[in-house]
């Protein structure tokens, strides 16, 4: 881990103004995404602005027909929610799946999205839900948001402050995890609007999270997990790694979509 200085903000104007004003300023949110690639120096942040103290960007409210929460949410939180379970089962379940209980204890909503893992969960919602990620300085909606391996559409002194979810008439997530990282192999979501049907794909492109229109376009038919039957993902924009090519996460995307959409209802 290289050398830092340590910055704890106690309102978004000054953690803002930190990065602004700092060199190679990171923000800290529950630091499971950060950390472990500092400890490895995969990054070389020398102002670690940590937004532990910010009160007013974490919880949980319905706001007309959207479920929104806060940046700083800890997955414990939106796993156990009854307004989730209520609102967004399939939100909740897939909270519930990230990680360890420690990592569900400390990670956070905001950190997860403005890490953009490509195997990270909540990035699948987001773009499967159509979400509105809200800013410091403005609302991004999720397909502008992702652009990239690690890369999203967020400014240097920029934080998220929560992350706004359109209510579906049902969906459902399913993800085949890494047995020792539980991160997603391949994770897909999908959200069933009434009129529109939207899958996301995570864990299995080589840009990232990504949205599977071939999926869209036959649940839109017929919202069954025998209509996918047939759905075969190419070699082509797949990730191939060490835990597996991309003939076999090809074949998980297929078998993970039948599952959200059987656990979708």
């Amino acid at each position: 881990m290289y050398a830092f200085a340590y910055h704890r903000p106690a309102s978004l104007k000054l953690a803002a103004a930190a990065l602004a004003k700092q060199k190679d300023a990171k923000a800290l949110a529950g630091g499971h995404s950060l950390i472990p690639t500092m400890k490895l120096r995969l990054s070389d942040a020398r102002n670690i602005v940590d937004l532990g103290a910010i009160k007013g960007i974490d919880g949980i409210a319905l706001k007309g027909k959207n479920l929104e929460i806060g940046a700083m949410t800890r997955h414990v939180a939106v796993a156990g929610s009854p307004v989730v379970r209520k609102a967004i089962p399939a939100l909740a379940e897939l909270a519930s799946l990230i990680g360890d209980p420690h990592v569900r204890h400390r990670g956070t909503l905001g950190g997860s999205i403005a890490h953009n893992d490509p195997s990270a969960d909540y990035p699948a919602a987001c773009l499967a839900l159509g979400a509105t990620i809200i800013t410091t300085s403005r609302k991004i909606p999720a397909e502008k948001f992702f652009q990239g391996l690690f890369e999203t559409a967020l400014g240097k002194s920029e934080i998220i402050t929560a992350v706004s979810f359109p209510i579906p008439k049902r969906a459902g997530y399913a993800k085949f995890p890494n047995p020792a990282s539980r991160f997603a192999l391949v994770g897909v979501f999908v959200a069933d609007f009434g009129k529109d049907v939207r899958v996301a794909v995570t864990g299995a492109g080589e840009s990232g999270v990504f949205r599977a229109k071939e999926i869209e376009a036959e649940l839109k038919k017929d919202f069954s997990a025998d209509a996918l039957a047939n759905i075969r993902f190419g070699p082509k924009g797949i990730m191939s790694d060490i835990h597996g090519d991309a003939a076999y996460r090809g074949h998980l995307i297929g078998v993970m979509a039948r599952r959200a959409v059987a656990a979708a209802g």
